[in-house]
């Protein structure tokens, strides 16, 4: 038997697969694998691994038994790869709603109708009341006019008003129950997977790098993957890629599963090495600008390496003295 084998009890599979104190495989080096297709990505499979099981050794995690399940190697993970969550952009105010609303070109036209109408209302040429000296009934007819003139104006620029504020409402109810809806649906998905040699199902969020999840005909992949066991597995990746062909998964010609796919023939086992920002459909979401967790965590990241910085430099200076 080789050494690399996880057969044996279930004590030396999990004993083999945490031996180590830290994971052997970085984020950065798990995303540019997953970025791979194909004969490329068996290739580096194969030069940095050997075969899927000794990625799995490096990630700690069993492809028999799956993770052990405990809280504490649970929450590791996600420290060190990420959640399985993609957060999504920040609801627009209602300011910012009812400003998108006045910028309608048939809005625009008739705010500045109004403005002139209120303008031209107010306003009086100053040899008018000479002109209408001695005028009886006209002059009384103009001057309830100019006195009233006002109303047009004014009943343009409420109606603009009234608009934009049922417009902007509409938006902001629609956008409200669209997140209450995206929220409830994303607690209650659950998804198959393998933990202590059981097969459990947990929600998609408490995925992390190392479960081994079982795919099926009808799934939506939640995660980025590579498969370890398949049976006339086939995916449609035109979510990503945009073709509409159906393509065959196997361990030998191209065993990399993105997560945003569909199943659509056959079953399989993957092992998860990428969840959610740092997933293909994560990478693509922030990319587009839909994801807010992009600009903060480059800018902790700035901070942290800034700070380092910092540090070094002290202590360089403080070697000098």
């Amino acid at each position: 038997m080789a050494s690399n084998s996880f057969r044996g009890s279930k004590r030396g599979r999990y004993a083999e697969a945490n031996h180590e104190p830290e994971f052997s495989c970085s984020l950065q080096e798990l995303q540019s694998l997953m970025e791979l297709r194909g004969a490329d990505a068996i290739t580096r499979i194969q030069n940095c691994y050997g075969d899927v099981n000794g990625l799995c050794t490096r990630l700690r995690t069993s492809p028999v038994e799956g993770l052990e399940g405990k809280p504490e190697d649970i929450n590791k993970r996600k420290e060190e790869f990420g959640l399985n969550v993609i957060p999504p952009k920040k609801p627009k105010t209602f300011l910012q709603l009812v400003w998108e609303a006045l910028q309608d070109v048939t809005l625009i036209i008739l705010e500045v109708a109004a403005v002139i109408s209120l303008s031209l209302s107010f306003y009086s040429p100053p040899d008018a009341e000479r002109q209408n000296c001695g005028k009886a009934a006209g002059g009384v007819e103009e001057e309830g006019e100019a006195e009233t003139g006002w109303i047009e104006g004014s009943a343009i620029l409420l109606s603009v008003v009234c608009v934009v504020l049922v417009t902007a409402f509409n938006d902001w109810s629609k956008e409200k129950q669209f997140r209450g809806l995206q929220s409830r649906i994303e607690q209650e998905q659950k998804f198959t997977i393998v933990r202590s040699g059981q097969v459990i199902q947990i929600k998609v969020s408490e995925i992390v790098v190392g479960d081994i999840a079982q795919v099926k005909y009808g799934d939506l992949l939640p995660a980025d993957g590579v498969l370890i066991q398949g049976n006339d597995l086939k995916i449609d990746e035109s979510s990503l890629t945009g073709e509409s062909d159906h393509v065959k998964k196997t361990i030998d010609k191209d065993p990399m599963l993105l997560s945003g796919t569909h199943v659509m023939e056959g079953s399989g086992k993957m092992l998860v090495t990428a969840v959610g920002v740092n997933s293909q459909t994560g990478i693509i979401f922030k990319l587009l600008g839909a994801s807010e967790d992009s600009e903060g965590s480059s800018d902790d990241k700035k901070e942290k390496k800034n700070e380092e910085k910092k540090n070094k430099d002290k202590k360089d200076k403080k070697s000098k003295f």
